[in-house]
């Protein structure tokens, strides 16, 4: 084992803060920006200071080895690309306000990238031709670009990030399934060798599109995402993700029947107002798809998911719709908007509007309600779609219990997105009977950047971070809790580990005391915490372990030996 660099901290640019930022919102804003690991250096974008650069590139070298180990080889792509590739694949107007959108002095349009599939798919095309270069997986960890509308929680949600993407193709669906399979196996043992909890679940494509999607998600509090899973079955699946079943109901009901309802443009005032619950009644929220008014309903207890409406709908663009809109469209009544008699208006509604259901909804009329509207007679829906928010209690898909409910942060992404990028560049190659092959793609995606936070996030406790030993920054960190003696055995002490090839942080530092650097040191979470203090001249440390809460005190040999 190679001798090891000691890190003085007389010599780190590492400046401890005693309070919080001001504008940290999250649990690792805060201890990175407090322990030195971080800096913010604009909205969403952060400058990683040493002890924070040397977590990101441990996460980086543990996503390496494993996407080594199936066979993926690394290449690095530009960041600046052109915008001719993403006209091709509808991305360029797809990503909206996302991309990062610049010109060259020629005039010529380029953006930052924000993912890769259309530039890898073109070195393939350059560089297979045949079958029998076929499957190959290509990876790359790079700096990607999101203009995020609200960048926040530190380095969970930034404009600059650092990913891992990479990238399968094939001549089969069959190797597809294969590298899929490569690629799922691979990210569990990087997940679990970073020390992340996480979960797998079914996912929606999305703007990616492909046939299959599943999302590994770290649960945190600070999560974006909101997962559900069953406590009876193995079912797990990203909200966005969760289907309801679609069962018509058989039955008669009484011919539709309005009613004056005066002030009531709200589902609670309306229930009120009628004795029945929100439940009986239908929700018409109006939306613009592509510019197009459309109208989405959901019963009156639920609230439409935009981002699962978004998602379903994707590349589409969706937004809500505005008082212009209304002023435009005489017929749209903001509050009493009723799918009976809709004009022009294509109507999606949550599998729960079910043919043969019976609803309270808006009678197109101000100050008007119907009762007794039945999906099928009086109203038909153009598409369904899961767009209803999921709460805790929605039965299972899969078995039909109640489903719990939790907050995550998304950590990785994987899709077979088979032949779109394909077809859309023209890939193929020459197949074994002489003739041309169209390859299917996966694309699969690790936050390399976002898994510092998501660790930060899990693994911290009330005195700071807490890191798992494969990140962490250093092996040890050694404390001088004193002046001349304990300083001297404390060097000793760090040379000795470093010769054993343990990372060592020695707390050098003049004119603080021992109260501070302890603390700093439990802020800063290396693993191991090894203090010369008031027994130095006997040769006795302290040795805490950061993660188990635990210290004793023993002689310095005895240590050594541990920690080496």
């Amino acid at each position: 084992m190679s001798t090891q660099h000691v890190q003085r901290m007389s010599r780190l640019m590492a400046r401890t803060l005693r309070e919080d930022p001001a504008d940290a919102e999250t649990l690792s804003h805060r201890l990175l920006v407090r322990a030195g690991y971080v800096r913010r250096s604009s909205a969403g974008v952060w400058t990683w200071l040493p002890l924070g650069k040397r977590v990101l590139d441990n996460v980086a070298r543990v996503v390496r080895e494993e996407m080594d180990a199936i066979g993926a080889q690394e290449v690095l792509l530009p960041a600046l690309l052109p915008k001719e590739p993403y006209e091709v694949s509808g991305r360029w107007t797809e990503y909206g306000d996302l991309l990062f959108r610049l010109k060259d002095r020629k005039g010529a349009d380029y953006l930052l990238g924000p993912t890769h599939e259309e530039i890898f798919t073109l070195v393939v095309k350059d560089q297979c031709t045949s079958y029998k270069d076929l499957p190959v997986m290509l990876y790359q960890i790079q700096t990607k670009y999101r203009d995020e509308a609200r960048p926040r929680s530190g380095v969970l949600r930034g404009r600059e990030f650092q990913m891992k993407d990479s990238y399968s193709f094939d001549v089969s669906d069959e190797g597809l399934e294969e590298s899929y399979r490569l690629h799922r196996e691979a990210y569990g043992r990087i997940f679990r060798r970073l020390g992340l909890d996480h979960r797998i679940v079914s996912a929606v494509s999305g703007a990616m599109g492909g046939s299959a999607s599943e999302e590994f998600l770290a649960p945190a509090a600070a999560g974006e995402d909101t997962f559900a899973d069953c406590p009876a079955c193995d079912y797990a699946a990203n909200t966005e993700a969760v289907t309801f079943a679609l069962t018509p109901v058989v039955g008669e009901h009484p011919a539709l029947e309005e009613v004056d309802t005066p002030d009531t443009p709200t589902i609670e005032s309306l229930a009120a107002h009628l004795g029945v619950p929100a439940s009986a009644t239908l929700k018409n929220l109006l939306v613009k798809v592509d510019g197009e008014i459309t109208a989405v309903g959901v019963p009156g207890d639920r609230e439409v998911d935009l981002g699962k409406l978004a998602e379903h709908l994707a590349p589409a663009v969706v937004e809500l719709v505005t008082a212009e809109d209304f002023a435009d469209r005489p017929d749209l009544v903001r509050g009493y908007v009723g799918p009976q008699g809709l004009d022009k208006v294509r109507y999606l509604a949550d599998p729960r509007v079910a043919p043969g259901t019976a609803w309270v909804t808006g009678a197109n009329r101000a100050d008007t309600h119907a009762r007794n509207v039945v999906c099928g007679r009086d109203f038909e829906v153009d598409r369904y779609l899961d767009v209803a928010v999921v709460e805790p209690g929605d039965p299972c898909p899969a078995c039909g219990t109640g489903l719990r409910l939790d907050r995550a942060i998304e950590i990785g992404h994987i899709f077979q997105l088979g032949r779109k990028y394909a077809d859309a560049f023209g890939l193929d190659v020459l197949g074994k009977e002489g003739k041309p092959v169209r390859v299917t793609m996966g694309s699969y995606g690790i936050g390399v950047s976002r898994a510092v936070a998501a660790l930060a996030e899990q693994t911290a406790d009330e005195r700071g971070l807490c890191w798992p030993a494969e990140v962490a920054p250093a092996d040890v960190h050694v404390v001088a809790a004193g002046k001349a003696v304990p300083l001297a055995l404390a060097e000793q002490a760090a040379q000795a580990l470093a010769g054993a090839g343990r990372r060592v942080l020695l707390d050098d530092r003049a004119g603080l005391s021992p109260g501070v650097k302890l603390t700093d040191a439990e802020l800063i979470g290396v693993p191991w915490i090894l203090v010369a203090g008031r027994r130095s001249a006997e040769g006795v440390v302290e040795l805490q372990d950061r993660r188990a809460g635990t210290r004793e005190e023993l002689p310095l040999a005895e240590a050594l030996t541990r920690l080496s």
